[in-house]
């Protein structure tokens, strides 16, 4: 049977089935990347074929965005439902049954990240929460990175970045990893940390899916004009997604 895509993207809905393939990944001791896929890489993945191989490449992908999650079910005429990457962060973190690694983000988030997260599971204060130094994906030293990362053998590496950059980061250290699941997860860092401006919509705003509006307020230079290239580009996503859809079901 053909791999369904959404506007060109692998995506699981089935929220169990995401767990597993993760779970699975890390007892196998297989390496990976997880894409949090929203409104701004997917628009981008549309926009950029090699982008889209980078999140098509990824051990899974989840949905990150209740408003993307309802397009689809539209255009795909069943009920899908996103899974927000900030719960899984919270979630995987409480499990309290796995090694980690944090990369990037500032120190100071760092800090607070950690001071915060050793109160949900206190091996946590003997995990390494490292920076990464200012550059493009191309200047990286990727086996530099991977090495400390092996040297500590984690479960999972959460990525914090931005993206698209986080995502083509983890596609480029994956090769160099010799085992761990990354996820690419921006600013679920920031929500964490307890310090800086960057936070998580109030629990009233979550409830109402209105998660996007907060963050349209939040940091309006940076997120409106993502929102603003959706918008505009919705209208061929949606037209070339309804054909596909017309083709899997023929």
């Amino acid at each position: 049977m053909k791999e369904e895509l959404y506007f060109g993207v692998r995506l699981e809905f089935d929220k169990d089935k995401l767990d597993q393939t993760v779970f699975d990944a890390i007892s196998e001791g297989r390496p990976g990347y997880v894409c949090s896929v929203e409104s701004n890489n997917l628009t981008c993945a549309w926009r950029d074929p090699l982008f889209r191989e980078v999140l098509n490449g990824a051990l899974v992908n989840n949905c990150d965005g209740s408003v993307l999650a309802k397009i689809f079910s539209r255009l795909h005429k069943r009920h899908l439902e996103s899974y927000i990457g900030a719960d899984i962060f919270i979630k995987y973190i409480k499990m309290c049954r796995f090694r980690q690694f944090f990369l990037g983000n500032t120190r100071e988030v760092l800090a607070g990240l950690k001071a915060n997260l050793t109160g949900m599971d206190p091996k946590i204060q003997d995990m390494r929460f490292e920076t990464l130094p200012f550059a493009t994906v191309d200047g990286f030293d990727y086996q530099e990175i991977a090495d400390m990362i092996n040297a500590d053998a984690p479960d999972i590496i959460w990525v914090s970045l931005g993206a698209p950059k986080q995502e083509i980061f983890m596609s480029r250290l994956q090769p160099y990893l010799k085992r761990g699941v990354m996820f690419g997860f921006g600013a679920i860092f920031n929500f964490n940390a307890g310090v800086g401006e960057v936070k998580r919509a109030p629990g009233w705003m979550l409830k109402l899916r209105l998660e996007w509006l907060y963050r349209a307020f939040e940091q309006p230079k940076k997120n409106i004009p993502r929102y603003w290239r959706f918008i505009v580009s919705l209208p061929s996503m949606i037209r070339k997604e309804r054909t596909y859809v017309k083709s899997l079901n023929a």
